[in-house]
């Protein structure tokens, strides 16, 4: 960040009193799903010394520092003052005069703001030389004085100049000379209006699927690694190489049912029979023979094992007798110990999905838990007043048919449910739904991602302080989707409530938000030839059910009824196809769960 050679540090302004907000305290405010305070940590991460003026904070790292006006809440000028006091002293790293270098002052309520802005404040000073400060201008012509870059003496001279800094306007320190930089779309929230305003800035526009698929896998924060045992984690995702603890097979070992030989024959046959899973101290000499069973460990001394159908046997005055035929092959029964793999070998690297394959192998490789990440959770929500899941009908009453299913789509999709519930249309509903449901990597809900009155699920959203991630996609069906963060990590999936889209839209988004969760390896969509494509197309992605034909290839359904399932019965998947699409195009394809 900045200008070569110069020192940079950074004062950041998180105290005040929000009389305008209630009181509260606008830092922790949350907006796009980080709080303000950690949107201007962020912006000046790379800078030198850093220290935040307010109260104190328990949850800032060690790294940042933390210091008070006094008296507190006594104004920004009297605050810039104390931050300075705080990184002013020996100047550090960089020798010399620690009133050297330039500062960048940034006020925590700056909800729009990152290192790009602050780096061309930097660049901004640096090639003004004669100015003794950079602020950023808004929108509307008006000047950020706490965002802003200062050449060090600069700020510390004004501050001396001054006739007391307490309840002093930042006006107050502006110098003769000093530059500017439009920057858009910034502004400080002073008002719940300003919060709103903010808060809509982070709400995207219209998506394609690949890139609302691109945008949620990295946008969601990685699940925490964990240590569980592999038995238990199906559809988590590996966070570390998985490693074998074990040789396999771990000792020499019979591959089919024959006999351990020792030495060129014949053979004399020793009268005891070794089977898979006894222990043995027996020894073979030269020119002796064991009966052994498949899987049973070999004996010292053995050379090899030979099939029963390639040996003869014959019996003398000394006992049985047993020669190779004649007529087979010389080949070697025995499976070495390591054969397939030695300990410390990779069996698959990290970002791999714990699939029963894998947790199979873990188990012969004698790994008993791994580092991990999810399985991922689900908390299921169901919306409306007028779903009704048992019992008679009432007059407006419509019957879930979607929730009892979706544990099943949901677990094709590798995602655990944890719980399944209805939620009425209420003012306050999705408030407490958002608060309350916390042991949960995902809420998905049903219904209310419209417009309508009833629909309310993007307002809560809103007031939560959610990121939304994916705000609506150009698709049919499930255009009305919504992907949303919460500041705790917590990632919303809003589905249309009708069920054919709910489903095309859970089959289509829930996988990215597993990879994004888990961090895992993003599978190879399947794909196939949609016959009647353009038949079925639309200018906009259309999800629709396909048969597949007898030569492999598929046809789409033109006629597709979204209010029940139906048109899914008889069907193995449904077809993405593209806008606009040509007969026999190759189109992405996503199986139904069976």
């Amino acid at each position: 960040m900045g200008t070569v050679g110069t020192r940079i540090d950074a004062i950041i302004l998180a105290g005040g009193r929000a009389t305008r907000m209630g009181g509260v305290d606008k830092p922790a405010i949350v907006v796009g799903g980080h709080r303000m305070l950690d949107t201007a940590l962020a912006a000046v991460d790379g800078c030198g010394r850093v220290v935040v003026v307010g109260p104190h904070r328990d949850e800032l790292p060690d790294r940042i520092e933390q210091t008070q006006e006094t008296p507190a809440g006594s104004g920004p000028v009297a605050a810039l003052a104390a931050g300075l006091a705080t990184i002013g002293g020996s100047g550090g790293d960089s020798g010399g005069d620690s009133r050297e270098g330039f500062v960048v002052v940034l006020a925590a309520d700056v909800p729009v703001l990152d290192r790009t802005i602050v780096s061309d404040l930097v660049a901004r000073l640096g090639d003004h030389p004669e100015a003794a400060a950079s602020f950023a201008v808004d929108d509307t012509g008006r000047m950020q004085f706490l965002l802003s870059v200062w050449r060090r003496r600069a700020l510390a001279d004004q501050l001396s100049a001054l006739d007391g800094r307490e309840n002093q306007p930042m006006k107050a320190l502006v110098p003769q000379r000093y530059t500017t930089l439009a920057v858009s779309g910034v502004a400080d929230c002073d008002t719940v209006e300003d919060l709103e305003r903010a808060r809509a800035i982070h709400v995207p526009g219209p998506m394609d699927v690949a890139e609302a698929r691109t945008q949620i896998r990295t946008s969601l924060l990685p699940l925490a690694v964990r240590l569980l045992p592999l038995s238990e984690a199906l559809g988590a995702a590996l966070a570390a190489p998985l490693v074998a603890a074990e040789a396999l097979p771990r000792f020499d070992v019979s591959a089919m049912d024959g006999y351990a030989v020792a030495g060129p024959g014949p053979w004399r046959l020793r009268t005891e029979v070794h089977y898979a899973g006894s222990s043995t101290d027996v020894r073979l000499a030269s020119s002796e023979a064991v009966r052994i069973a498949t899987g049973a460990q070999v004996p010292s001394g053995a050379t090899a094992v030979i099939r029963d159908e390639h040996v003869n046997v014959s019996v003398d005055s000394e006992g049985t007798v047993i020669r190779r035929r004649s007529d087979v092959p010389d080949r070697d029964d025995m499976r070495r110990r390591g054969e397939d793999w030695q300990p410390g070998h990779h069996l698959a690297p990290s970002g791999v999905p714990v699939t029963p394959a894998v947790v199979s192998a873990a188990a012969s490789a004698e790994i008993t838990e791994a580092s991990l990440r999810g399985p991922v959770r689900a908390h299921v929500v169901v919306t409306g007043d007028e779903i009704r899941r048992d019992g008679p009908l009432r007059d407006g009453q419509t019957r879930d048919s979607l929730g009892p299913i979706l544990p099943d789509v949901l677990h094709h999709c590798g995602v655990r449910t944890i719980a399944l519930a209805h939620l009425r249309d209420t003012a306050d509903s999705f408030d407490a739904l958002l608060r309350d449901i916390r042991d949960t990597d995902v809420i998905v809900v049903v219904g209310a991602t419209g417009a309508g009155a009833a629909d309310q699920l993007r307002d809560a959203l809103a007031r939560a302080g959610a990121r939304v991630v994916v705000g609506r996609v150009r698709c049919r069906p499930g255009g009305s989707q919504v992907t949303a963060l919460l500041a705790d990590g917590r990632v919303v999936l809003g589905l249309p409530g009708n069920p054919l889209a709910a489903v095309a839209t859970l089959l289509t988004m829930m996988p990215a938000i597993v990879d994004g969760l888990t961090a895992r390896t993003p599978a190879t969509p399947e794909t196939g030839v949609v016959v009647n494509a353009a038949e079925a197309g639309a200018p906009i992605t259309r999800i629709v059910p396909v048969a597949r034909r007898s030569d492999g290839t598929w046809r789409a359904d033109t006629v597709v009824r979204t209010a029940h399932l139906a048109g899914l019965i008889d069907r193995e998947a449904l077809a993405l196809l593209p806008p606009d699409p040509v007969d026999g195009q190759v189109v992405e394809l996503l199986s139904l769960p069976y």
